[in-house]
């Protein structure tokens, strides 16, 4: 299967429409709405599902093939932000808290790209190690903590730190992960066969719905791009391409097969616009949401959604020599 036709298969994946039409509806003006309650029924389904496979995975991984890739995905969700925040400092000349807080959505991840990109290798089909969804959990907040500590660095005090850790330890996507870790861990293989039905066979149809919504909330956002300014943009799609090589190179030297190194390259490649957001906005009030939110959410997500996972495949192809 050769690129173009991987970006096609992408492109035209149930997934990827979904947030298509999802823009196409803002931009025409349609009535359709997705209600608050079934948005956050959505999150809640999608992050819990992904934290209970990955703790049944766990519960039958030996730790001698954990260690590694746990490791370099805690060192690779600290460091990115430090080059992110350097960055949008000596390039951008952004300011302290805009680069901060930008630096804090790179660092962390996006549980729903993640999502696609699981969908994506079932697709091809491309194999993955079952666990992948603890590199998740592990890389969602040192970003966000790493981000937060340069900021109060250079400006000193930035709010209460224990509101800001108690929003993002107690955040929805945090404790869900989290807890659904623990619950499949604890129940191991066969208990969480008992839910099979539920949390494996309609998480695609779940992902569709959300990613519908997500299209619709990228759409109401479009306007805040040209504010956001060209470097943003690049900076947007050029830093998660290179990223998602250096995620996929570490994934190769942890021993992790190609599919589980798309994963955590994936995963570097990916920005938070759930976890990161509300530690932001406590933190650092002073910061500009039409940057950091445009970055995260209009510019980066749409990207590797439809561009993004195919180049990332070609880039784990091209590492690996297969």
């Amino acid at each position: 299967m050769d690129f173009f036709e991987l970006i096609r298969l992408n492109l035209l994946s149930p997934m990827a429409l979904a947030f298509v039409l999802g823009i196409v509806a803002t931009l025409v003006r349609s009535d359709l709405h997705f209600p608050e309650a079934l948005y956050t029924a959505l999150s809640i389904y999608l992050l819990l599902a992904i934290g209970l496979k990955g703790g049944a995975e766990l519960s039958v991984t030996p730790l001698a093939q954990l260690w590694a890739p746990m490791l370099f995905a805690l060192l690779l969700g600290a460091a990115i932000p430090i080059w992110c925040y350097a960055i949008l400092r000596a390039l951008g000349k952004f300011s302290i808290a805009d680069s901060a807080a930008i630096a804090a959505h790179y660092g962390s991840v996006s549980a729903v790209t993640f999502s696609a990109c699981l969908t994506f290798l079932e697709s091809i089909p491309m194999p993955y190690e079952g666990f992948v969804p603890a590199l998740v959990a592990v890389m969602e907040i040192p970003g966000i903590i790493v981000a937060l500590v340069i900021a109060r660095m250079r400006l000193g005090q930035v709010g209460s730190w224990r509101s800001v850790l108690h929003e993002v330890l107690t955040g929805r996507s945090i404790l869900l992960l989290f807890g659904g870790l623990v619950i499949g861990l604890a129940a191991g293989k066969e208990g969480f066969a008992q839910v099979t039905p539920l949390f494996v066979d309609p998480f695609k149809g779940a992902l569709t719905f959300f990613l519908l919504e997500m299209g619709m909330v990228a759409a109401r956002q479009f306007r805040d791009v040209a504010k956001a300014g060209k470097f943003l943009i690049g900076f947007g799609i050029v830093i998660p391409i290179l990223q998602g090589a250096l995620g996929i190179w570490l994934g190769n030297l942890a021993g992790l097969s190609p599919g589980g190194s798309m994963v955590l390259g994936v995963l570097a490649a990916s920005a938070s616009y759930i976890a990161a957001p509300a530690a932001v906005r406590i933190a650092l009030p002073q910061a500009n949401p039409g940057y950091y939110l445009t970055a995260a959410l209009v510019i980066t997500f749409p990207f590797n959604l439809t561009l993004g996972l195919p180049i990332y495949f070609a880039m784990t192809r091209a590492i690996f020599g297969i």
